[in-house]
C-alpha cells in the first residue's frame, strides 16, 4: 500500500474556506476529542508533538521541529508534518504538509467564529498584523463578506503597504485607534505581547476576532475590552490557562470563567444576543482542529485523485 503524501501547494489549490469552516463546525458535533501536547527541548531547538482522538474521525498527530539558526543557513525555521489514522483500523492513512494544515486550521476557525458572531451586513474589515496569517484572513473573509472593504494596520507601515500592493480591496492604515472605531470586524494576528486594542474603543455591535496570542504571556486586547464584550473561545481546553488573553485577566479577577459564554462544543450558543452587542472570539488552536482540518484535507484530495 502507497502512503498518500500531501504537499503544500497540491493540497492549497484544492481547498476552500467557507467549506472547511462547515467541516468544523461538523467536526465540533462529534465526540469531544481527546488531545494531548508535548515538547522536547535541546538548547534553542524545540519538538512540539501535538495529538488528537475524536471517536468518528480517527487521529492525528502534528510534529514540528523548530530550529531558529536555520534561516541562516537557508533553511526554513519550521519543519513538520500531520500524520493522520484511520479511525476504525489506527492505520496511517496520509501524511500532509504541516504549514498546509497550520495555515488552513488557523484561519478557518477564526472564519467559523466570524461567521457565527460578526453582523451578516458588516462593510468593513480591519486585519491587525500584516504577517501570513493576515493574508490568509483576507482570503478567507472576502468570500464570507462579499460587500466589505478591508482595511490592514501593521506596526511597520511598509509591510502593510507590501500586503495592499499585493492584494485587491485593502486599504493601509495609520491610525490604529481611528481604524478600530469605523471597523465592523477586527481580526488580530501579531505577536503582541501588550495589548494593541483598547476597549474603550471599541462600538456597539462591533465583532473583534483575535488569533494572535499563543503564549502565557501574550495579549492583544486589553482588559476593558474583555469586560466590555461577550466573550466566546474555540475551546476551553486550549486557551484558559494556556493564553495569556484569558489567563491573565483571569487570574488578576477581571473576568472569570463565567463571563465566557461558549467554546466550539456549544455551538449553538454561538449567536448575538443583539445587533448591538460588542461580540470578542479568542482563537486558541488545538490538535482536534488540526485532525478535522487534516480529515477536511485528505476528502478533498481523494476526491480529486
Amino acid at each position: 500500500m502507497t502512503l498518500t503524501q500531501i504537499p503544500f501547494e497540491a493540497g492549497d489549490a484544492l481547498l476552500d474556506w467557507s467549506e472547511l469552516a462547515l467541516a468544523l463546525e461538523q467536526g465540533h458535533k462529534l465526540p469531544k476529542a481527546d488531545i494531548g501536547d508535548t515538547f522536547l527541548y535541546r538548547g534553542k531547538d524545540t519538538l512540539l508533538s501535538r495529538a488528537a482522538w475524536i471517536d468518528g474521525m480517527g487521529v492525528a498527530v502534528k510534529s514540528a521541529t523548530i530550529y531558529p539558526d536555520n534561516p541562516a543557513q537557508g533553511r526554513p525555521m519550521i519543519n513538520g508534518a500531520v500524520c493522520l489514522y484511520a479511525d476504525e483500523t489506527g492505520m496511517l492513512e496520509a501524511l500532509i504538509d504541516f504549514h498546509l494544515v497550520t495555515k488552513w486550521k488557523t484561519v478557518g476557525d477564526s472564519l467559523l467564529a466570524a461567521r457565527k458572531l460578526a453582523r451578516a451586513d458588516s462593510k468593513t474589515i480591519l486585519i491587525v498584523g500584516a504577517g501570513t496569517v493576515g493574508r490568509s484572513v483576507h482570503a478567507a473573509f472576502g468570500p464570507a463578506f462579499a460587500d466589505a472593504r478591508f482595511e490592514i494596520w501593521n506596526r511597520t507601515t511598509a509591510t502593510a503597504q507590501a500586503m495592499a500592493a499585493d492584494l485587491p480591496n485593502l486599504t493601509v492604515v495609520t491610525d490604529l485607534e481611528d481604524a478600530v472605531r469605523r471597523a465592523d470586524i477586527i481580526v488580530t494576528a501579531t505577536m503582541s505581547t501588550t495589548p494593541l486594542i483598547k476597549g474603550e474603543w471599541l462600538q456597539p455591535g462591533q465583532h473583534l476576532n483575535m488569533i494572535g496570542a499563543y503564549r502565557p504571556d501574550m495579549r492583544e486586547a486589553d482588559d476593558t475590552a474583555l469586560k466590555r464584550a461577550r466573550i466566546f473561545v474555540d475551546s476551553y481546553d486550549t486557551t484558559i490557562g494556556h493564553i495569556g488573553e484569558l489567563k491573565i485577566p483571569i487570574e488578576a479577577g477581571v473576568i472569570t470563567k463565567s463571563d465566557l459564554v461558549a467554546d466550539y462544543y456549544d455551538m449553538g450558543a454561538f449567536k448575538r444576543a443583539s445587533e448591538d452587542d460588542i461580540t470578542l472570539f479568542k482563537n486558541g488552536g488545538g490538535a482536534h482542529r488540526d485532525l478535522m482540518t487534516s480529515r477536511d484535507i485528505l476528502v478533498k484530495w481523494m476526491a480529486a485523485a
